[in-house]
């Protein structure tokens, strides 16, 4: 059986998709945009940026019970893979134990104009 997952605190879907979905103890995220969703803006640079997607699948993981160690996956999606270092900065203030697998690419275009788009998988 599997349960939606929306926090009020991100963003809400801009499409026909879920924020989350939980099925049989796992918890499946949507990409998220850098999108702070009490001013509906986008903050400038790639750590800013960063920032705001991890908080906002922080946000998402706590609404359903979940925190960042419970994290198994996470596909991270940049505009420019010039921006690794940075984002990977960022990115360990997150995941600072039991490290979840990883992979990042670069991609053409992200929605809005937007640097970064991170998606993850956690487990309990």
């Amino acid at each position: 059986m599997k349960k939606i997952i929306a926090s009020p605190l991100a963003p809400k879907a801009v499409g026909p998709y879920s924020q989350a979905v939980e099925a049989n103890g796992t918890l499946y995220l949507s990409g998220q945009l850098p999108i702070d969703a009490a001013t509906g803006t986008m903050p400038e640079g790639i750590e800013a940026q960063t920032r705001q997607s991890l908080t906002n699948i922080g946000h998402i993981l706590a609404e359903a019970g979940y925190e960042f160690k419970d994290v198994v996956k996470v596909c991270v999606m940049l505009d420019d893979i010039a921006d690794f270092a940075a984002m990977n900065a960022v990115y360990a203030t997150f995941f600072t134990e039991q490290m979840p697998a990883r992979f990042c690419y670069e991609v053409s275009k992200l929605p809005m104009g937007a640097k970064v788009e991170i998606d993850a998988v956690a487990c309990k």
